[in-house]
């Protein structure tokens, strides 16, 4: 972030605190939690213990932080070195990104910025000013982006309930303040699992590694396949629902693939087409991390300037609006943004390197994406 745009955007996230604090109670268990935060265009602070909602109100006002992370994982020490802190159990979080679906509209809402001579430009392989391939992408989020993390969100809420017996009331669903959704699952029978056990817990979710063996098939004698659960809730049954169709036609269906010579290749085929509509485009990174710390609930995004806010009714809710929470103050910058966007029903730019006056909170999430010059 430029220096010159810092005491803007520093001065907007401290207004944001005092007057919002009550966005982020701390969470429970919060003295078995690992805390961190970080300054604008600074380090990562972390290792810190707050068991109040006064100890993180006092965290927010001292150092005025550009984000705010807390722990899935609970300890017994958690303001020690991680080789000390006694880890006991955490929770499951998934995170789902919008950049990760690569949709189609992706491109539309996508620039460059030149890392040799700052130009900022439209979505192309190499700077259209200096030639310089050092390019960084630059990327603002449209509600068709929003919509597709949301359907990520709704197929994993169905595994993770019907699959693996998670009680609706265990799941919580925020938007990330940025370009997607954090599912945070607490108290429940998987808690305790390390990150080898998440792993396969991944696999399972993003539908990872399923071989034609995983339904009885065999691949040096077909004919002596036997498949196996296929009627099962959970992958199987979606997978056989979608390959097999209907219970009565499943065992025709079975005994052509059986007798095909390229049998297993074509069920090996099936199944990997299937990967996008049974799996969930989960981050597997962040669940597999039982020391990761995360943005806590109600915190501003650095990356946007939005918040991470509860999804209580997921369908509804447009975090364009509904997580935009910088005041509307007139405000001057100088804009270089080729791409439109939407925030709190209002359209804005593009802009090619133009002073411009326009609300705070749009002036902030510009600043946030990288996409402004100096004042």
């Amino acid at each position: 972030m430029l220096e010159e745009n810092l005491p803007l955007v520093e001065t907007a996230f401290k207004k944001y605190y005092f007057e919002n604090f009550n966005l982020l109670p701390v969470p429970t268990r919060s003295s078995e939690r690992e805390f961190g935060y970080q300054k604008f265009n600074g380090g990562m602070n972390r290792h810190i213990g707050i068991k109040s909602n006064e100890e993180l109100r006092l965290m927010l006002i001292t150092n005025n932080p550009s984000d705010v992370y807390c722990s899935n994982g609970y300890y017994s020490f958690p303001n020690l070195p991680m080789s000390e802190k006694d880890w006991k159990e955490a929770d499951l979080i998934f995170d789902i990104d919008a950049k990760d679906l690569n949709l189609d509209c992706r491109k539309e809402h996508t620039c460059i910025k030149c890392l040799a001579c700052s130009e900022i430009s439209s979505l192309q392989l190499t700077c259209p000013s200096c030639k310089s391939t050092k390019i960084e992408i630059k990327s603002v989020t449209c509600i068709n982006c929003i919509n597709g993390a949301k359907q990520e969100v709704f197929k994993l809420k169905k595994i993770l309930e019907e699959d693996l017996a998670i009680k609706k009331e265990k799941i919580q669903v925020y938007f990330s303040g940025n370009e997607g959704f954090h599912i945070h699952v607490t108290d429940s029978v998987y808690q305790k699992l390390g990150s080898r056990e998440r792993n396969d817990l991944v696999d399972y979710i993003m539908f990872r590694g399923i071989m034609p063996e995983t339904f009885g098939m065999k691949k040096y004698k077909p004919e002596r396949s036997s498949f196996v659960n296929i009627d099962d809730k959970g992958w199987r049954g979606r997978a056989s629902k979608h390959i097999f169709g209907s219970k009565s036609k499943r065992s025709k269906a079975i005994t052509e693939i059986i007798s095909d010579p390229n049998g297993y290749t074509i069920f090996q085929h099936k199944l990997e087409n299937l990967r996008d509509v049974i799996g969930v485009k989960i981050d597997p990174n962040v669940t597999i991390d039982i020391h990761r710390i995360f943005r806590l609930p109600g915190s501003l995004n650095s990356k946007s300037g939005m918040s991470k806010i509860l999804c209580e009714n997921l369908e509804t809710i447009n975090p364009f609006s509904d997580a935009c929470f910088i005041d509307d103050e007139k405000t001057d910058i100088v804009a270089d943004c080729p791409i439109e966007f939407t925030l709190k029903n209002k359209k804005f730019g593009p802009y090619q390197n133009e002073k411009v006056t326009i609300p705070k909170y749009a002036a902030i999430y510009l600043i946030c994406k990288g996409l402004v010059n100096a004042t």
